[in-house]
This record gives structure tokens, sequence and C-alpha cells, in this order.
């Protein structure tokens, strides 16, 4: 059951900040795409999978969402590509904005893959290292790094020609701060799913062990 919430939350923050990546949004004087309110929970939840049930099954909940958006690209495609209705007359701003998600996608996925492996293979690396020790450090250690990864791949291929180098490089370094403030942040709900998680399993394992005893 956890599981599953977990990977469904995984996959719908995925979708919603490739969706919203189209907008860029103003932070102060610097301009970020708006996916970046989404796609910080992406760590999150990798690492507490990790932790929780483990390299293997965190990889494949990854490829599970990159193949989640590798069908919404093909089905937004489809959709734009059917006639409209004589009456229907928002074909430009449904090609506007959802017309350039295939693009956002495509960068999103390679900075994913390449962003999110590289997440689960320095968390696992570090958990062995402690021990299974020290949680925060693991979490950090492997998610801060990634969040750099990912930045860079994305900004670069998702909007390299289309705004001058100047903006592409206030994006990745006024984007890599916020995620680098989330990151830190949201180690005390690491925590705390991680804590949660594995007390209601202990529960769900003790009366299915009570059950089989009696």
């Amino acid at each position: 059951m956890y599981l599953v919430s977990l990977s469904m939350v995984f996959a719908a923050s995925i979708l919603v900040a490739n969706i919203t990546a189209v907008k860029i949004i103003a932070i102060g004087s610097e301009s970020i795409d708006a996916g970046i309110i989404a796609y910080p929970l992406t760590f999150l939840i990798s690492d507490v999978i990790s932790e929780i049930y483990g390299r293997k099954t965190a990889t494949k909940i990854i490829w599970i969402g990159f193949a989640i958006n590798v069908m919404m690209v093909v089905m937004i495609f489809i959709s734009g590509k059917i006639p409209a209705a004589s009456f229907w007359i928002d074909q430009e701003a449904y090609d506007t904005i959802l017309g350039a998600v295939p693009r956002i996608v495509i960068a999103s996925m390679i900075a994913f893959l390449v962003s999110q492996n590289h997440d689960v293979f320095a968390f696992d690396m570090w958990k062995r290292i402690t021990e299974g020790k020290y949680l925060w450090l693991r979490n950090n250690a492997s998610t801060l790094v990634s969040q750099g990864i990912d930045t860079v791949i994305f900004v670069l291929i998702a909007f390299a020609g289309t705004y001058s180098w100047s903006a592409i490089w206030s994006m990745i370094w006024v984007t890599y701060l916020i995620k680098l403030a989330v990151g830190l942040a949201d180690t005390p709900l690491v925590y705390l799913l991680v804590w949660k998680i594995r007390k209601a399993n202990n529960k769900d394992l003790s009366c299915f062990d009570g059950v089989t005893n009696g």
C-alpha cells in the first residue's frame, strides 16, 4: 500500500513538473521554470523508497515514471494532431502551451534518468558506507549532487536557443539554489515518512504473525 502511494506521488510529481515547466516564473529579478514547485518531491520520494524498499525497487519506479511520461507525450501529440471541432477556437493556445511539452519532457526525461539513477546509486553507496546510519547524510549527499546534475542537463536541453545564455545561466543557478534549499529542508520529512512507514509495516507484520501463530 505504502509503496503504491509513494509511486503514485512520484509519477504525479513528474507529470506536473513537466507540464508546468512551460511557464517561466519570476523569483525576484531572476526567472526559472515553474516545474521547480513539483519536481524536488521526486528526489524526496525516491530516497524514501530507496531507504525502505531498496535500490532495485527505486530503480524500477524510476523506469515506470519514465514510461508514464513517454505515454503522456504521445497522447498530447496525438490529441494535438486530431482535427478540432469547428466551434473550438483554442487550438493555438493548446499548441502554445502543450505543444511545448514534448521538448520539455525530452529534456526532463534525459535529466531525470541521469540524475535519478545517480541519486539512487549515491544513496545506496552512502548507506553502505555508513552501515545504515546517518539517514540525513545519505539523503543530502545524494540529492544535492543529483539536483545539480538534473538542473544543468534540463535547462540546457529545454531552453538552449530559446533564451539568451545569460538567461539560461540565471535559470541554472537560481533553480539549483532553490532545489538546494528544498533538499535540505525536506530532511525532516524524509525521517518522518521512513519512520511512519516502517512503524506501519512492522505493525502489519506483527498482526500477520499473530494470526499465523494463533
